[in-house]
């Protein structure tokens, strides 16, 4: 087995201005940073600009920064709101822009909600969606309920129960990116090499 860091993106998964969701993204990207066995980047999908007419896994390769972090990942981790029960247009349609470089890799959601159920919906609407993407998702998720009550004007998280909870989040994720990576690596699929 590598000994080498598990690559672990996060992807923010909403455009939507004043969004609560931007400080959950970046509480998270910095408890990952600190995870010695975690190497980590931030994607927004703010920054897809994605063309109006056409979009799909045919374009992925207009995206390299995005496709190369994918096919070098063990894992992903997607923080996105709750829309309505579901997830928000753009964050779908930045997923559909690969569809190989996913599988076999572990997924982990933080949900994100203004009310109280945290974003769990959208949690459930989206696992249907990567599973089909040929992700795998962790029984883990990191929930924010009522998100504005959650951090200060300056972003700063106001829980501290929250250290813990993202702790075994990442506990979970990391196993699970760390046995997939093994199994890419030693159990042949017509999916990898």
């Amino acid at each position: 087995m590598s000994d080498k860091k598990l690559f672990l993106p996060a992807l923010l998964g909403t455009n939507r201005k004043d969004r609560s969701s931007g400080h959950v993204a970046k509480w998270v990207f910095e408890k990952m940073q600190e995870r010695e066995e975690i190497e980590t980047q931030l994607f927004d999908v703010r920054n897809f600009e994605l063309p109006r007419d056409h979009y799909g896994t045919e374009i992925g390769h207009l995206f390299p920064e995005w496709r190369d972090a994918i096919i070098k990942a063990d894992g992903l981790v997607i923080v996105t709101p709750e829309y309505n029960h579901s997830h928000p247009g753009i964050l779908k349609s930045v997923l559909d822009l690969l569809l190989k470089e996913y599988i076999h890799k572990a997924v982990a959601f933080v949900g994100v909600s203004a009310g109280p159920w945290g974003g769990t919906r959208v949690i459930e609407s989206m696992v249907p969606m990567v599973r089909e993407l040929g992700l795998a998702v962790t029984f883990s998720d990191l929930n924010f309920p009522s998100v504005a009550s959650k951090f200060d004007k300056d972003g700063n998280l106001l829980d501290t129960a929250y250290d813990k909870r993202a702790a075994g989040f990442l506990d979970e994720l990391v196993w699970m990116a760390t046995t997939l990576r093994w199994g890419r690596l030693n159990v042949s699929s017509k999916y990898h090499s």
